[in-house]
């Protein structure tokens, strides 16, 4: 199944520049590792040593916390948008 992974600016280098990137995939995990396997770069960033989902990262399926739908084991269907956010941090001191 074929879904489109929305990349946010701060990952775009890890992906050439890439917006947005169609991957296959019937969850979440499927679709995380084939994204990892053709840009590497951005696994790091993406998920813990153990595959689970980085706990600065937001993951969301047409405007679903992947959370709330299984984690990595959320179905993904056909044509699914897939939202990636990792949290920013800082602040004025």
């Amino acid at each position: 199944m074929a879904a489109v992974v929305r990349i946010p600016t701060v990952l775009r280098p890890a992906t050439g520049g890439a917006t947005l990137v169609s991957v296959e995939g019937s969850t979440i995990g499927d679709v995380l590792e084939s994204l990892t396997t053709t840009y590497p770069a951005i696994r790091g960033q993406l998920l813990n040593e153990d595959g689970t989902l980085h706990r600065f990262l937001n993951v969301y399926v047409n405007d679903d916390d992947v959370r709330y739908l299984g984690g990595v084991d959320a179905p993904v269907a056909d044509d699914d948008e897939i939202t990636l956010l990792p949290a920013v941090a800082g602040g004025a001191h």
